[in-house]
């Protein structure tokens, strides 16, 4: 099956790559719609001078795509990049201002009613709006407020300029239509600037989301700093004072120095040991822990999660051993569905049967299913082909489903003991929350 290749670069992209697309993208489209208003005009009012309708028509072409580029530098602007090049707002000025002339002089006569039948007005309204409006992402709510005052007495004037009679009809026209371009321009530069408002609040929480991710890890790396510095501290302390004493007994001749060295090697045995104590306690994993932070990670993704177990009695703490061993496929799991899939739904399910326990992580969000040739029952990737490894060394296994979008990962520890049931732990849950997920350890292709 082929996949689109602007499908598959749009699926790649993350929740603030997308919202900033398509807000850039609006914007633009929204700017091309000047020259819509210019072509009706030129195809529905044959009044014009046809020796002006192609400039007016060029002109307009050119002015849509010079707002089109002061939008895309007026984005960038507000997200923390260089200010626009001057001749983009300067080529937008001209272009407006020409565009206008042009408008007018093709179209020199309006018939003094309201904006839809006053042809000159609607062409200097349009081109002046989308004018002010290119600029809405590098101007304050003031200076757009003032934009549109402005725009909407240069259309009020220029409707009194064009009127057959100057009389109190068309001064009231005037003003009306004055009032009216105000109140539009008001509402289209307001939307302008709140789009771009709203796209630098997702980056800015993009950003706080990398710097909470980092900030983690840095306090993970402290701890294990100072857990180690609590260890090997006293000891090396220790060590350096008993090694420079039997040396000092050594040089001297004096009995003792054999003694010390001992006691040494009998300091540094019982540090090696603490050390792996400590090793070993910061790469333990526990299966309520990583449920748990399974279900935040995921929820902060923006996944809908449901995680469920049950048990077929009492309700009792899995063995030790079979916790750490899930607890790993748990971390695996989600973080393979949170790095290499497109997922909206993860469901985690844990349950005992015919003397194990099962825990089976299911996704709806194959990537690319061009490459994707996983068989059930055969684990693919380099962590997933580990984390099967450390399975069959409690006895357990792994096995994967893939029925394209849908991806199924399925673990299985046998028990001890016939009686052992799911552990006490509050596991069920269901939501769905915003963000995007705290780091986690690399894995393979969900």
């Amino acid at each position: 099956m082929s996949r689109n290749p602007l499908v598959g670069a749009w699926s790649r992209r993350s929740n603030p790559e997308r919202f900033d697309t398509y807000t850039r993208w609006s914007l633009y489209v929204v700017a091309t719609f000047e020259l819509y208003v210019v072509l009706w005009i030129v195809g529905e009012a044959p009044t014009g001078n046809p020796a002006l309708l192609a400039p007016l028509i060029g002109l307009s072409i050119a002015h849509t795509a010079s707002c089109v580029v002061v939008i895309r530098y007026g984005v960038t602007r507000f997200l923390g990049g260089p200010p626009p090049p001057r001749w983009a707002l300067t080529t937008l000025a001209v272009l407006a201002v020409a565009t206008s002339v042009v408008g007018t002089a093709a179209y020199p006569e309006g018939d003094g009613s309201l904006f839809m039948g006053n042809t000159p007005v609607l062409v200097v309204t349009a081109t002046l709006g989308f004018s002010v409006a290119a600029c809405a992402p590098l101007l304050t709510f003031r200076w757009l407020a003032l934009g549109a005052l402005g725009v909407a007495l240069t259309s009020g004037s220029v409707a009194w300029l064009v009127a057959p009679v100057h009389d109190d009809t068309a001064v009231g026209a005037a003003i009306g239509q004055g009032i009216a371009v105000a109140i539009m321009c008001v509402g289209v530069f307001a939307s302008y600037r709140v789009s771009v408002w709203m796209l630098g609040i997702v980056w800015e929480q993009e950003r706080n989301r990398v710097l909470h991710a980092r900030l983690a890890v840095a306090e993970e790396r402290l701890r294990f700093s100072r857990d180690l510095h609590d260890v090997f501290g006293r000891t090396l302390s220790v060590v350096a004072v008993k090694s420079e004493l039997a040396a000092e007994l050594a040089s001297r001749g004096r009995p003792g120095a054999a003694e010390q060295m001992l006691e040494v090697r009998q300091i540094a045995q019982d540090s090696l040991r603490e050390v792996r104590a400590v090793v070993a306690g910061y790469r333990a994993a526990d299966l309520a822990a990583e449920l748990s932070g399974a279900r935040s990670v995921l929820r902060s993704a923006d996944i809908e999660t449901t995680i469920e177990s049950c048990g077929d009695g009492e309700e009792s703490s899995l063995p030790e051993t079979t916790q750490e061993a899930l607890a790993w496929v748990v971390r695996e799991a989600v973080t393979n569905v949170v790095r290499h899939s497109h997922a909206t739904r993860c469901e985690i399910t844990l349950r005992v049967a015919r003397g194990e326990a099962v825990l089976t992580v299911t996704n709806d969000g194959v990537p690319d299913l061009d490459r994707t040739t996983t068989s059930p029952g055969s684990p693919s990737g380099s962590g997933l082909i580990g984390l099967g490894e450390r399975l069959a060394q409690t006895g357990g296994r792994l096995e994967t489903h893939l029925e394209p979008p849908a991806f199924r990962l399925t673990a299985s520890v046998p028990l001890p003991g016939v009686g052992s049931l799911v552990s006490r732990m509050p596991l069920v849950s269901r939501g769905r929350g915003t963000g995007a997920p705290s780091p986690a350890q690399e894995g393979p292709t969900a």
